[in-house]
């Protein structure tokens, strides 16, 4: 195989690779209801395993949501915006990482390693015993 062919087949590679990552961070639009959003856990595969998380855009929102599962039950909703300086976290396998200053949060949006100071803005949820996850977009800043 020529220096060309080579070069041509890891990038083929490393563009196929990114394109999982990509697709796992679809956005998926929400609609809320009296400022409530709905989502049947059984509906979205990507949270009912462990480490599952979602990305939603409600309607009418100009920042999506990150949905995350805690290890022990329950979801987190957190804006993926870091309170040190406003770059858009990453989710990076169990906690949220800034790419701008390499602030990291846990999956419940508390500060691991700074610069940020302050939590992730934590949005009201709750889980029906039914299992429908509600979200309070009321209650968000």
């Amino acid at each position: 195989m020529d220096r060309r062919s080579f070069l041509g087949l890891a990038a083929a590679a490393v563009a196929t690779s990114a394109l999982g990552a990509c697709a796992s961070m679809v956005t998926t639009p929400v609609a809320p209801v009296g400022g409530i959003v709905y989502l049947p856990i059984r509906n979205y595969p990507s949270l009912a395993s462990a480490g599952g998380s979602l990305k939603i855009l409600p309607s009418g929102a100009a920042t999506p949501l990150y949905i995350l599962e805690l290890e022990g039950g329950g979801y987190a909703v957190l804006s993926p915006i870091c309170t040190h300086l406003g770059c858009t976290v990453n989710i990076e396998g169990v906690n949220l990482v800034c790419p701008c200053h390499g602030s990291t949060y846990d999956r419940a949006g508390e500060v691991l390693q700074g610069p940020a100071e302050r939590s992730l803005v934590r949005i009201p949820s709750r889980l029906t015993e039914d299992g429908v996850l509600e979200i309070d977009l009321r209650g968000a800043d």
